[in-house]
Formats: structure tokens, C-alpha cells, sequence
């Protein structure tokens, strides 16, 4: 996800302030990973020198002056092009777990093993999200099934690899 874009479509809805827009993205996409300020002030500090925000007024508070920022109409355009372009498929060509299970073929260890302990993880990892699925909102339930869908195919490939571990230890060997 792209920060900038995400803070200029969280500020199409309205002005805000640099804490207010943290606490606005970390309810909805921040998830176990909320921002950090200096995340927070150096994108808008960016977004601000390339001209897609602007500050609309500035408050005197308790402590340091606040800033409120608006979306640009730059910013707005920027926004919808964003939105229109499609995200990359990223799809696996080369992963760490295929290049384990080949290393582990190459130096006689248990590829079988690897699989398994994966498969493992995989089945730990979907269970806790099935859990934050049934006790989540709309938002949880839609993110949780993403992941785990990715996870199901992701156990599609373990079971494929597995039933072809012979060839393709045959086939890494040179036999």
C-alpha cells in the first residue's frame, strides 16, 4: 500500500491533523502494524513539497502548533489515478521455501521436513486468522480472508511438492 496516496484519500474526506490522520489509518489498514509519527510527518512533509497537500490553518494547542491539512486538487487527481491503476500480481516465481526445498534436496537433508514444518506454520498461521475472522468487523473479515486465501494456495503447493518430492530430487540430482 502506498502511504502518500492513502493519506491523500483519507484527507479527500476531510481536513485533518497530522495525529488525526494516524489515527484514522491505523484504525482502518494499520492492523498489528500501526504508523509512527515520524512515518506520519515525513509523508506529509513530502505530500506538502510536491504540492498534493496544503496546510489549511494552524492551531494553537497545549503543546506544539498543530497543522490541519488539506487535499490539493493536485492531490485528488493523484488519488484517482492511483485508485484506477492496477495493483502488480505478485506472483512466486522464485521463493525462499522452494529454494530451502531444493538446497535441502541438493544436501541429502529432509525436504520432507521442510515441507512439513511449513505446512505446520501455515495451518497455526490460518487457524489465528479464522479467530480474528469470526470475532471481527466487515474490514477484519475481508482482510482475514485475503490472507487466507493465499495461505489455502500456499497449502495447495506444499501437498503438490510433496507428492512430486521424488522427481524432483531425481531431476535436481541430474538423474
Amino acid at each position: 500500500m502506498t502511504l502518500g496516496q492513502t493519506f491523500l484519500g483519507l484527507l479527500e474526506t476531510r481536513s485533518q491533523h497530522g495525529y488525526d490522520l494516524k489515527r484514522a489509518y491505523d484504525e482502518r489498514f494499520g492492523g498489528q502494524r500501526p504508523l509512527a509519527y515520524g512515518q506520519v510527518y515525513a509523508t506529509l512533509s513530502r505530500l506538502l513539497k510536491h504540492g498534493l497537500v496544503e496546510v489549511e490553518a494552524v492551531e494553537a494547542g497545549a503543546g506544539p502548533e498543530r497543522k490541519r491539512y488539506t487535499v490539493t486538487d493536485s492531490g485528488v487527481t493523484d488519488v484517482e489515478q492511483w485508485l484506477a491503476t492496477p495493483e502488480n500480481p505478485e506472483p512466486y516465481l522464485q521463493s525462499t521455501l522452494y529454494t530451502k526445498v531444493v538446497l535441502a534436496l541438493l544436501t541429502g537433508r529432509s525436504a520432507d521436513g521442510i515441507l512439513d514444518v511449513q505446512r505446520a506454520e501455515h495451518l497455526r498461521l490460518m487457524r489465528e486468522l479464522t479467530r480474528r475472522k469470526t470475532a471481527g468487523d466487515l474490514s477484519d473479515q475481508l482482510i482475514c480472508d485475503h490472507a487466507l486465501f493465499h495461505l489455502e494456495a500456499d497449502l495447495r503447493w506444499l501437498e503438490l511438492t510433496a507428492a512430486r518430492l521424488n522427481d524432483l530430487a531425481d531431476e535436481v540430482r541430474g538423474r
